[in-house]
């Protein structure tokens, strides 16, 4: 009987070997195969599935359908948000959940009637602090759509900024290999996330459906207001017109990004030591003073050698 179960579980374990090797052997097949589809097709094969909508996305959706009722009065009450400004930064901020002018204008307006009967059934309940939410919760509500939009685009923004020495480095390496403008950047945007793989995605649509490449280049400049992103495609721009080489372009604009960051982190530790300065000054060390003074209080009217002792 003990060898019989020596033997299943010997064979148990030779099995899950054999379904993981094997296992292996599909997903490296598989992506072999892919990398040939988007090879023939020009299609990113390995572009990552729409995601299922979170439950924030679908709530917003659904909040948004009543804002549409709003759009009208949003555009007439446009306070801080013109619907120029608010169409920039919907551009910039990549048009988070689909939003459009429209919406953007009829939701501060719900979220603000929101607000106010918000503030009514505070005060109808009797809640603490009820006339103060009254007041501040119509204001929250129609600048709160601002603030997020804003905030996403400066983020966005940011998020360009950090990975666009690496990228430029990657596509400068593909050219001097040889490859073409174009095909590097479809080779290269696949193993990067974010803005700037939705960018030059975009721009390389732009592209194939016929667009000029000093157009595609200007409508990058419209949606992103990055000073080094505006200088990279600048920069193209001129050397397109010029016949500069791209390859030299590109690679000169990584170590110039690189040297500005680094003299922006240079910047910022130069600006955080005054204020590490005042911290100690005005917090650690009164604190660590009224510790030493307390000790020596206690020791004094507690301790072995406590004034009490005299008496």
């Amino acid at each position: 009987m003990d060898a019989l179960i020596i033997v299943a579980i010997i064979g148990f374990w030779l099995c899950a070997v054999l379904a993981l090797k094997h296992f292996w052997s599909y997903l490296t097949a598989k992506r072999d195969v892919l990398g040939h589809v988007s090879a023939v097709t020009h299609i990113d094969a390995f572009e990552k599935k729409t995601k299922k909508k979170s439950r924030r996305a679908a709530i917003f959706e659904r909040v948004t359908r009543y804002a549409d009722d709003f759009s009208d009065i949003g555009q007439r009450v446009n306070f801080f948000s013109e619907s120029r400004d608010v169409q920039e930064w919907l551009r910039k901020a990549g048009n988070p959940l689909g939003l459009t002018v429209e919406r953007f204008q009829g939701l501060k307006i719900f979220l603000t009637f929101a607000g106010v009967f918000l503030g009514i059934l505070s005060v109808v309940m009797g809640l603490p602090l009820s006339q103060y939410t009254l007041v501040f919760a119509p204001i929250i509500g129609y600048f709160l759509p601002i603030v997020l939009v804003r905030g996403q685009a400066k983020k966005r923004q940011q998020a360009l900024k950090e990975d666009l020495p690496d990228f430029l480095d990657t596509v400068s390496t593909s050219l001097q290999a040889g490859v073409s403008l174009d095909h590097a950047l479809r080779e290269v945007i696949r193993y990067f996330d974010g803005p700037l793989r939705e960018e030059f995605s975009r721009f390389n649509q732009e592209i194939d459906l016929g667009v000029p490449r000093e157009k595609a280049y200007r409508s990058l400049l419209s949606r992103n207001d990055n000073p080094e992103f505006q200088t990279l495609i600048k920069s193209l721009i001129q050397g397109m017109n010029l016949g500069v080489p791209i390859a030299t372009t590109f690679k000169i604009q990584a170590e110039d990004i690189r040297k500005i960051q680094e003299e922006r982190v240079k910047e910022l530790a130069a600006k955080a030591s005054p204020k590490v300065t005042l911290v100690t000054t005005f917090l650690v060390a009164p604190v660590s003073i009224l510790i030493i003074a307390g000790l020596m209080v206690m020791n004094m009217l507690l301790g072995d050698n406590s004034i009490f002792n005299n008496f």
